[in-house]
């Protein structure tokens, strides 16, 4: 009897410790890296792209790339198209249109600046944008009628702590009536919205004023290690806040790359994806002297090393 007990004991022990490990393994299994379908943001060929749209995506599409993040487009609209005829180009060719971008407000070149210039330093010609602030409910009807998952706030003014207030209130608003629509609004960041603007950190304002239900992140890897953030930090800060990544890498000297050709370690921030939240990410080069080369390079080291 003394025996059986024993037995009992050690088995029912046994299973224990097993039930244990196997918990220990599934939460292991789970916290790893989940491989997603490669995205591109379009404004990597925003120099491009107005001349010949299905020939851009059948060139995006060889390099590996199966989601589309949208941009504004010197043809006004998408690409020249309404959202409708915009996404069903994209389904025929085998694309998912999953995200879109547009600027919060207006802005304002300040006295003195010089606009932006292309890879050849030639100046940029930027057409009239339509923004959240003034066009937000035409914007998300438009979406919504595709179904779109996600709406990202580009960029907004953030020069004055008045501006990051007012832009604060555009996310908002912008949020709720996006989130009634069946779509999730989010802001997509640079380096800037990390410098303090008077006494307040614009990025860190807006997560702190703006609802983790309503409102999500899009975050640009490169620009936020630049601004001197570690992703890493902001996603255990605000697990599952950060459904979107743009992924880029940056030079020594502060200059855009391919992914992988630059000095930016991406490693541990993929391995952080499941606290992030992630469901998609988009490569991104603004104004590559070559875009087509720099996305299959970007690819071939993301499936290599990253997306796996």
């Amino acid at each position: 009897m003394q025996n059986r007990r024993k037995f009992i004991g050690k088995t029912a022990a046994l299973a224990f410790g097993t039930t244990l490990l196997s918990k220990s393994i599934l939460a292991n299994i789970s916290s790893m890296y989940k491989p997603r379908p490669l995205g591109l943001q379009l404004f990597t060929f925003f120099s491009s792209i107005d001349q010949d749209v299905p020939g851009t995506l059948k060139k995006i599409k060889d390099a590996g790339y199966t989601e589309i993040e949208s941009a504004f487009s010197r043809k006004g609209g998408y690409y020249g198209m309404t959202a409708k005829e915009f996404d069903k180009m994209l389904k025929d060719m085998g694309l998912s249109w999953k995200s879109h971008h547009v600027t919060g407000a207006p802005f304002k070149l300040p006295a003195g600046a010089k606009p932006p210039v292309d890879a050849e330093g030639k100046p940029i010609s930027i057409p009239p944008m339509r923004n959240l602030r003034d066009d937000y409910r035409e914007i998300i009807d438009e979406l919504a009628e595709v179904k779109l998952p996600y709406l990202v706030c580009a960029s907004t003014p953030i020069e004055t702590k008045d501006e990051v207030k007012a832009s604060t209130d555009v996310l908002n608003i912008s949020a709720e009536a996006a989130k009634k629509a069946g779509i999730t609004l989010a802001y997509h960041n640079h380096d800037r919205e990390f410098k303090s603007v008077e006494d307040i950190i614009p990025y860190e304002y807006f997560l702190s004023q703006t609802s983790p239900k309503v409102m999500k992140m899009e975050l640009d890897l490169a620009w936020c290690l630049k601004g001197g953030s570690d992703p890493v930090e902001l996603f255990k800060k605000h697990p599952g806040r950060f459904p979107l990544w743009h992924v880029k890498d940056i030079d020594k000297d502060g200059k855009i790359q391919p992914v992988g050709k630059g000095v930016l370690d991406f490693k541990p921030i993929f391995e952080a994806a499941e606290k992030a939240g992630l469901k998609h990410f988009f490569v991104e080069h603004d104004f590559p002297a070559d875009a087509v080369a720099s996305i299959n390079e970007s690819a071939a080291y993301i499936n290599k090393n990253l997306n796996r």
